[in-house]
């Protein structure tokens, strides 16, 4: 029944699919941001600076005090530390997704 209506009046079908468009277009932009799913974890990037330090050294003096403070903190999921020659050292923290990131980085 509605086959054949489309099928006579293509101009009718064109108009039809062109409304439904614009209405599904209005509709995605009045979707509210909150109801978007999480797609990455939360990431705390902490890093320092110990010029003239080599990487072993950074490893056993900066990394090691500051991963040993981190571990227990609640809703991570894993932490990579990264040290370089020319003394600078970085530590990337990721939690669970769904965590809020502003608390995740009060408890770094």
């Amino acid at each position: 029944m509605f086959t054949d209506i489309f099928i006579h009046r293509p101009k009718f079908a064109f108009v039809i699919s062109i409304v439904i468009s614009i209405i599904g277009c209005i509709c995605v932009l009045r979707l509210p941001i909150a109801e978007y799913p999480e797609i990455a974890p939360p990431v705390i990037k902490v890093t320092t600076r110990f010029p003239g330090a080599t990487s072993q050294m950074i490893s056993d003096t900066v990394a090691a005090v500051i991963e040993e403070q981190v571990n227990g903190i609640e809703d991570l999921l894993y932490f990579k530390s990264e040290s370089d020659n020319n003394g600078n050292y970085s530590l990337t923290l990721t939690f669970k997704p769904g965590i809020d990131s502003d608390i995740a980085q009060v408890n770094v």
